[in-house]
């Protein structure tokens, strides 16, 4: 079976995270907090969204006012990028291709069902994935490798044989803790910024699925992940 191909959303699918992080600061501006978004994000982008915010407060905040924080910050994104959302470059063509080679093809995300229409319904994505895995699906989210190994398990794919496509540190560390490889995509990081990918790319124009089998072979395992994950 050829290797099945586990897609992140934000930051994969689409270039947003200059939106997300926009949605953040607005959100502390709000709340009356100097956090910078964007280094928090280079940080911490891909966990959900209520434990990136638990971070900034020095103080205990209750689950459900996190959540509210969420949904608010939530709203403010969807109202910066309403008019912005569009692939990657190349994305569709590569989905394509990688359906016409026979490659399983899932989405992991931390966001939820709504969010992900947001994204995967307006740009007509949905029916190039075989299973759909948000937030609502797992336990815990990125680092864990939950989401992932919940998308393998729904393709009826060993882990060892699947790549992910992250661009997110957190993102791949969930990958290589689900013991998958992983290809970084140089959305909002830097190719040195990733730990151990199988290679790095600015978006899906010059890659092709042969080249992912090639690469595979370059790296016959998962690397360990370097960082360390909250229980």
């Amino acid at each position: 079976m050829k290797p099945a191909l586990i897609f992140d959303m934000d930051g994969v699918l689409v270039d947003n995270t200059a939106y997300q992080a926009r949605a953040f600061q607005l959100l502390f501006r709000d709340l009356g907090l100097t956090t910078n978004a964007r280094q928090l994000l280079k940080r911490l982008n891909g966990m959900p969204a209520p434990d990136i915010l638990k971070t900034v407060f020095r103080h205990p905040v209750p689950k459900k006012q996190l959540e509210e924080y969420a949904a608010q910050r939530e709203f403010l994104y969807r109202t910066l990028y309403w008019s912005k959302r569009r692939e990657l470059p190349g994305l569709t063509a590569f989905l394509r291709a990688a359906r016409a080679a026979g490659h399983p093809i899932g989405l992991g995300t931390g966001s939820g069902t709504e969010t992900i229409s947001y994204i995967v319904d307006h740009l007509r994505l949905r029916p190039f994935f075989d299973v759909i895995v948000g937030k609502d699906d797992v336990d815990k989210g990125k680092p864990h490798p939950d989401t992932y190994l919940a998308t393998a398990a729904k393709l009826g794919v060993k882990p060892e044989n699947c790549i992910v496509f992250e661009d997110a540190v957190l993102g791949e560390q969930a990958a290589y803790r689900a013991g998958m490889r992983c290809v970084g995509v140089a959305t909002s990081l830097s190719a040195p910024d990733f730990q151990a990918p199988l290679t790095v790319i600015k978006d899906f124009t010059d890659l092709m699925p042969a080249h992912l089998l090639e690469l595979l072979e370059q790296q016959p395992e998962a690397p360990k992940s370097a960082g360390r994950v909250r229980r």
